[in-house]
Parts: C-alpha cells; structure tokens; sequence
C-alpha cells in the first residue's frame, strides 16, 4: 500500500479518511482542533497545512469546488510543488469537467499521475462506507487504487479516462436536481389541493412517483427540515455545469432548464443555506400553503 493522505475533512470527506484509516496508516491535513483531536483518537497522522503530506505518494482530496481544489493542488506551497513525481492525486470532490482536464494535464507535465473519483451517496453512506465511486482515468490507475475506493465504497466503477468521473456524477447530480424540482413544485400543489400532506408523502414514498429525492426530502418537509443535505448555494455549481455542457455541445435540455429555473427562484428567495428540500418554501409561499405533518404543527 503506498503512503496515503487525505484532505479534505467535511460532511463527506472526514468519513471517508475514517474508513481508510481502518485498513492502513494515514496522514490527514486537519485545521480546525475538533478534526485534529478526533483524527489523533483514531489513530493518524495529523498535520496543519498541506505540506504535512509531502511524504505522501498518494493523495486524496474532497473538497467543497473547483476553485479550492486548484488551489490546494497548485496554490502556495500546493501539493504539485511538494510531491514528488510519481505520486497520485485522487480528487472525490464534484467539480467541473473542464477544470478536471486541465488539471490532470498540469499535473502529469510534473510527473504527477491524477484521478477524478467524485462519490455519491451523501453523509449517511460516506458514514456507513458504501458510496458509490465514479472514476475517471487510465484502466491501471483504476486497478491500483480499488482498494483505497474499498475503504469507503460498496459500488466502485471505471468510466473511462480523465473526467469521465466527473460526467459521470454531473449526469446523476442533474437527474436527482430535476426530482427535487418536481417535488418542491408539486408538493404545495397538492395541498392546495385539499390533499393531507402525510398521506400524500405516504403515497408518493410507497408508489410510483418515488426516488431517492422524496425518499430523502419528504420527510424532512414534513418536518420542516432543510438542514439535513447538502446546502443549495454549494450545489447550484452542478446547474451551471449542466447549461454549459447544453451550450457547448448545441444540446438541448429543456427539463433541466425547467428545474434550474425552479432552483434559481429558490436562490433569489434567500433560502441557499438550505438544501434543496428548501426548493418548496418560495413555492409554498406564492400558493399560500406549507407541506408540513399535522404532528409538526398542521399544513396550512
């Protein structure tokens, strides 16, 4: 096994070192003192800033964007001036394709092998270990780092060369927007309707119209909970990379458009901190109703 670290150390990220720190030694860049105490307690090595894995010659990164991924990579004292060639870097963040393959094609002018292995699942099954792993690069680097994916992943799949990762997550992360649209429009729509909002979350949850979406989402409604995803101000970078993908390749995607237009009234309303189970507040708003249990206080 090579000398492995890990930055990176949020919602999605801090389970996933957890997992391979059960099957080998790890070095993680932890900055806040709870990370650090907590990683200590689990048995790894913990450093301060990014230098402390300039020993490593594998490196994964789950990070919040594109942004600080280039910036930890190539950024002041970032990972490509301080590993040596020959090292790996795996990026499990969700950034865009484009960025993926001009960072892969920095980094491999440096002798710097580079993967994008973006996850799915959210914080539930990164605790639990059975994410699922898209990866994008060359079919031995797959091969060598399936047991590092093991760590944290029951559904581990190659999708082809550098970026196909991130195509890959972008084409489920755009479905799974679109199912989150349709329930913040639909939902209010039933209860003006006269409809009792468990029983129709009920129905929904149990028949034909369900997904992952109201699985995870309507019982959180229910309760007026928005907390519990990932907040929508973070995740509108997945529409933008949508339209882009749209505009450039001359194809059109005018559910996608529909479901943007949904979540970009969400962002305009303040609800971004929210997740995107908070798409239904400015809609409950203009109907005058709330999707809410009659145990939670009563729909409106």
């Amino acid at each position: 096994m090579r000398n492995c670290g890990f930055i990176g150390l949020g919602q999605m990220g801090a389970p996933m070192a957890a997992h391979i720190l059960k099957e080998q030694p790890l070095t993680v860049v932890a900055i806040e003192a709870a990370q650090q105490e907590n990683f200590k307690r689990l048995g790894a090595s913990v450093a301060t800033e990014t230098a402390g894995v300039a020993a490593c010659d594998l490196v994964f990164l789950c990070l919040p964007n594109g942004k600080v991924v280039e910036d930890v990579i190539f950024g002041a004292n970032g990972l490509a001036s301080l590993l040596r060639p020959g090292a790996i870097i795996v990026d499990t963040s969700t950034i865009e394709y484009q960025r993926t393959l001009g960072i892969a094609e920095r980094l491999q002018a440096r002798g710097i092998a580079f993967c994008d292995a973006p996850v799915s699942g959210m914080q539930a099954r990164a605790e639990a270990g059975t994410l699922t792993v898209m990866c994008g690069g060359p079919g031995e680097l797959f091969e060598e780092l399936q047991p590092y994916f093991a760590c944290f992943a029951n559904k581990i799949l190659h999708m082809g060369e550098v970026g196909a990762g991130q195509l890959a997550k972008l084409i489920n992360q755009l479905l799974f927007d679109i199912n989150a649209a349709a329930l913040a429009e639909t939902l209010p729509l039933a209860v003006k309707l006269g409809l009792d909002p468990d029983k129709t979350g009920e129905i929904i949850n149990s028949g034909t119209g369900r997904s992952y979406a109201s699985e995870f989402f309507v019982p959180n409604i229910l309760k007026g909970d928005f907390s519990k995803g990932y907040p929508m101000a973070a995740a509108y970078k997945d529409l933008i990379s949508g339209a882009e993908i749209s505009a450039r390749q001359g194809i059109p995607t005018p559910v996608l458009a529909a479901a943007t237009a949904v979540y970009q009234s969400a962002l305009l309303a303040g609800d971004g901190a929210k997740d995107k189970g908070g798409m239904i507040c400015h809609i409950e708003e203009r109907l005058g109703v709330t999707f809410r249990s009659k145990q939670e206080g009563g729909a409106a």
